[in-house]
């Protein structure tokens, strides 16, 4: 990558839980902050007057929820950069944080998201103004109309999973056999939502939500914050964290392609084209090209699993295999403990849960935790490469590939103690 080296020196996050029915009960969208903001500082040993600037993502608080959280804590006198870009959100922080320091301009900089959301499925109105989704929806309408009212997220992703049954002869099976795994590699996460293990049979006969999706591969609106500490390879070796440093050697965002929109020449993948595979691909490409290394060099993935339907595809945007391949991918236990790849630990959202802005923030954290060994009994053996696919429709992707510097292995972590199993305090 072009300019300085940057690192993930510390990491830290709440559990995801269940939105309250009364959204103003505690703890609020300040205190999720200050535990995941705390515990990152925590993890980095360092105090908040080393943050030179900060990166906040939210979408459903006030607008400065970045200060309001921040000046909470003591923290005064940077800038703070409020960000939202759907639920590529925090993914978008850890981009800026990046480039501040790749650029020179900071040694240090915080990323962190936040949601307080409400319960229920995360949707979007159709209400005749623009919005963020009404370029993309005719290109839906268009192949497979809207017979009765859904959430549109489900809508989207399912309908993605249709293009894919019909042009691959992929099955609802292999979708549901990404819930079976996500929810499976959730029980060993004391950070997840649902810890529920689920057989494969259970997960398809759950309730029908949108075809081909269950209620057990879709994601669940969530509460809560995950937060990273960035720095500059002088910052780390000024503070001693070679040991913990996680460095990021490969890192793109791209919004989508103008193919995904094209409602009046329908296609066979013209769904998935409009969820985003175009720049998941086109993201996976420039990550490689960057960090001079494919997907063969990386031993574990933290994917945007918002659907099922989404993980089976996004497979085949990484390069993992080839168009329409997913599904054997999965038959083949390839994406899972013993497989080339194991592919969301952590969960991923449909088990761990998907505070929106929290999502990228808390993908980099499973990552980092993974790289520097600390995962306890989820830890993919000889992990030393990761990649993260983010993704929000409307539309985002970042894609960015980790890697634990070669020349610091042997040097032992500064931190007292991992955050990778939780704290005694879970329970928010």
């Amino acid at each position: 990558m072009p300019g300085r080296p940057v690192y993930v020196v510390g990491v830290g996050m709440t559990p995801f839980s269940k939105p309250q029915k009364d959204i103003g009960t505690g703890p609020h969208y300040t205190d999720l902050v200050k535990i995941a903001v705390e515990r990152a500082l925590a993890d980095a040993c360092i105090g908040k007057e080393e943050l030179q600037q900060a990166v906040v993502g939210n979408l459903m608080a006030d607008r400065s929820a970045g200060q309001r959280s921040l000046y909470g804590m003591g923290i005064f006198d940077i800038p703070v950069y409020n960000v939202g870009n759907a639920c590529a959100t925090g993914s978008n922080a850890i981009v800026i944080g990046r480039q501040l320091i790749e650029g020179g301009l900071i040694d240090c900089a915080l990323a962190v998201g936040v949601e307080k959301m409400s319960p229920g499925s995360l949707g979007g109105k159709i209400d005749g103004q623009p919005t963020s989704m009404d370029l993309h929806l005719p290109v839906m309408l268009g192949k497979y109309p809207m017979e009765k009212p859904v959430p549109l997220m489900p809508y989207f992703f399912g309908n993605a999973g249709k293009d894919h049954m019909a042009k691959y002869g992929t099955t609802p099976k292999h979708f549901a056999m990404v819930g079976e795994k996500n929810h499976r590699h959730s029980a060993n996460n004391p950070y997840s939502q649902f810890r529920d293990v689920y057989t494969l049979e259970q997960v398809e006969k759950a309730t029908k939500v949108y075809d081909p999706l269950t209620k057990l591969q879709c994601s669940p609106t969530s509460d809560g914050a995950a937060a990273v500490i960035l720095m500059s390879e002088e910052a780390v070796k000024k503070h001693g964290l070679e040991g913990q440093a996680i460095q990021i050697v490969g890192q793109c965002m791209r919004t989508d392609a103008g193919q995904s929109f094209d409602s009046e020449n329908l296609h066979e993948r013209s769904c998935i084209d409009a969820v985003g595979f175009p720049m998941a691909q086109a993201c996976a490409k420039e990550v490689y090209r960057q960090a001079g290394k494919g997907p063969e060099a990386v031993q574990v993935i933290e994917l945007h699993d918002c659907f099922s339907c989404n993980e089976l595809v996004t497979y085949e945007a990484l390069g993992l295999c080839g168009e329409g391949e997913g599904g054997k991918l999965l038959e083949a236990g390839d994406v899972t403990y013993g497989g080339r790849w194991v592919v969301n630990p952590s969960g991923g959202l449909i088990s761990k849960g998907h505070p929106i802005s929290a999502t990228g923030l808390a993908q980099c954290s499973e990552l980092c935790w993974q790289l520097r060994g600390e995962a306890g009994p989820r830890q993919v053996p000889n992990a030393k490469v990761g990649l993260q696919h983010n993704l929000g429709l409307g539309g985002a992707c970042v894609i960015t590939m980790y890697e634990r510097p070669e020349q610091w292995a042997s040097v032992p972590p500064k931190r007292a103690a991992s955050g990778a199993m939780g704290f005694p305090e879970s329970k928010l």
